[in-house]
């Protein structure tokens, strides 16, 4: 396996078997693919409820009270 194969990798750290440990990469690319995962889950949280009526600001909190 070779660095350059795989998208935004610098570097690849193997075990004696060639077996792929860790993925170096920049600081900056690391950061854009945390928010890459996170505006995907966003988007699947607000595609699971998007057929649901909203609560008012009263009725969110009585149920945050409940958990």
């Amino acid at each position: 396996m070779k660095a350059e194969e795989y998208p935004f990798v610098q570097e690849l750290i193997t075990d004696k078997q060639g077996q792929v440990l860790k993925v170096v990469l920049e600081f900056e690319v690391y950061q854009r693919l945390l928010d890459a995962i996170e505006d995907e889950g966003l988007y699947r949280a607000m595609q699971a409820v998007k057929g649901e009526t909203p609560l008012s600001r009263n009725e969110a909190l009585e149920e945050l009270e409940q958990l």
